[in-house]
């Protein structure tokens, strides 16, 4: 098949693999509205194509994905955010909910939004010197796509526990003896092995895989979108509070916030 630009996402098609690209290197692949909705619209597109067996996620340039855009971030009001947000979780309960597999390569940077982002992949792929974590504490909220719900069920609550109340990176390959990525790779070679990897899945019974991802769904006896929309509760009522502007403010200013609890 063509490949497929978007706006802010392309797809490019490689025999029976699909490579969906975020495509803004000039903002580190930092996400906004648009290329949220773009993103989305191109792994239904994938996920829908019976001609395509696996799905590569990758960015464009050096880096994965910086998170979401820190300005757009900061100007939003809780009912923005609220409705934002949301949009962002379809685009996870997409990747989550696709029959065709998926795997992240995960370059220069998998930061909050980014790493939120390759939970709900399949497979992994880490830079050995990628920043890979979410900082959302040092900004005066806390991460809520994923981070307490997803993470505690690849890593155990122990884990996920540190790397959120820490919000430091996890080291690369720390994240692999805790199985949080399938393998750490050399920086310069993460998107040729997600690649690899993918090729390696559109060689498997189709079918069966298909079948294998959606017997994956009913794994845990809690639904996952109930913990997810107490997730997103309590972190909108975070994302009103003083310190969520003095943490963004903070970061913009380049200094070290000065949270009030408030």
């Amino acid at each position: 098949m063509p490949s497929m630009e978007n706006g802010h996402v392309r797809i490019e098609y490689d025999d029976r693999r699909a490579d969906v690209i975020i495509d803004r290197p000039d903002k580190r692949n930092a996400l906004n509205e648009a290329a949220v909705a773009d993103l989305t619209e191109a792994i239904r597109r994938v996920d829908a194509d019976d001609d395509v067996r696996a799905v590569a996620l990758l960015g464009e340039g050096h880096v994965f994905c910086a998170g979401f855009q820190l300005e757009m971030m900061h100007e939003k009001d809780v009912d923005e955010h609220d409705e934002f947000q949301r949009s962002f979780r379809t685009l996870l309960n997409t990747i989550d909910e696709s029959t065709t597999p998926v795997v992240a390569g995960i370059k220069g940077a998998g930061i909050a939004g980014g790493f939120e982002l390759t939970l709900p992949a399949d497979l992994r792929v880490l830079g050995e010197e990628t920043k890979y974590g979410i900082i959302e504490v040092t900004l005066g909220i806390f991460p809520h796509q994923g981070s307490t719900q997803r993470l505690p069920r690849i890593v155990g609550i122990g884990k996920a526990k540190e790397l959120v109340l820490t919000g430091e990176y996890i080291d690369p390959e720390e994240a692999d003896r805790c199985d949080l990525v399938t393998e750490v790779v050399p920086e310069a070679d993460v998107d040729a092995r997600a690649r690899e990897l993918a090729d390696d899945l559109t060689e498997k019974a189709p079918l069966g895989i298909r079948n294998a991802l959606e017997a994956f769904q009913a794994t845990f006896d809690v639904p996952l979108e109930d913990g997810l929309e107490t997730e997103h509760r309590l972190a909108m009522q975070v994302y009103g509070s003083r310190d969520r502007k003095e943490g963004f403010e903070a970061r913009l200013e380049g200094r070290e916030p000065e949270f009030e609890g408030r």
